[in-house]
């Protein structure tokens, strides 16, 4: 592989981690809410233990997040559905 090339594998791996952390950040706080909504009464080590399989899965997070958008969270108690 050459040094151009390389340097192009480099800049686009930089590019999702950094849309991976971006992500994260929006996702983390509100969004995981609404895929699994027992992380809601989680501690803060819970999240911050999902932070990096978030950023690496942003993609299939993001999915999840945008199909749970359309089912409504459950009220405290009821559990899954």
């Amino acid at each position: 592989m050459s040094l151009g090339a390389a340097r192009v594998v480099a800049t686009l791996l930089e590019g999702y981690a950094v849309a991976g952390l971006i992500f994260a950040a929006l996702f983390l706080p509100r969004g995981i809410v609404r895929v699994d909504p027992l992380v809601g009464h989680s501690p803060l080590t819970v999240r911050l233990l999902l932070a990096p399989g978030v950023v690496a899965l942003w993609p299939a997070m993001a999915l999840l997040w945008r199909r749970a958008v359309a089912r409504p969270v459950p009220a405290a108690g009821e559990g899954r559905p």
